[in-house]
């Protein structure tokens, strides 16, 4: 409950200071001026979590694969010992 009011709060601040002067506190352009500054920024770090994330899923896919010939060999042993 209290991370919802101080939510609402702080869009409800963000929303002040992005009017315009006379309204707010006329933010709108620095804010305009942040997002144009830090998007390659983030761009550049969503792509890099993108690539460990590509990396990860390779090595677990090697990994059932290897588990899933273990399991299969293991499966034809106990086939062949019981005949």
């Amino acid at each position: 409950m209290v991370a919802l009011i101080v939510g609402i709060i702080l869009i409800a601040f963000c929303v002040f200071a992005c009017l315009p002067a006379g309204s707010g506190l006329a933010w709108g352009p620095d804010v305009v001026a942040f997002l144009k500054g830090c998007a390659p920024v983030f761009a550049a770090f969503i792509g890099l979590i993108a690539v460990f994330i590509g990396f990860a899923d390779i090595k677990d896919k090697k990994e059932a694969k290897k588990e899933e010939a273990a399991a299969k060999a293991l499966e034809e042993k106990q086939k062949n010992n019981v005949q």
